[in-house]
């Protein structure tokens, strides 16, 4: 990949962000408030591995391995979660 790609790139995946910014405040559910999340932590994980390219700077590769984890945490505690109790107190009878 040639380096002038490079920033057009990275000008795109912030556009994506940007979109994904409005998905995460009109999303009705939970669900899309986390797919957004994890819509951000893998497009900031694509920008840093093209700034590492583009600036020649490795060490910012390791910073996109801690999003990467990150990520990974927490989307397993998301889903690892119980079910929360309705609102309208569908609960158990005593």
């Amino acid at each position: 990949m040639t380096v002038s790609v490079l920033p057009w790139t990275i000008v795109f995946l912030l556009l994506n962000l940007g979109a994904g910014l409005w998905r995460a405040w009109k999303g009705p559910t939970d669900g899309d408030r986390l797919l957004t999340t994890l819509l951000f932590a893998t497009t900031s994980v694509a920008i840093l591995l093209l700034m590492s390219a583009w600036l020649e700077l490795p060490a910012i590769r390791y910073v996109a391995l801690m999003l990467v984890l990150l990520a990974t945490i927490i989307s397993l505690a998301f889903f690892g979660m119980p079910a929360r109790a309705s609102k309208s107190g569908d609960q158990a009878d005593d």
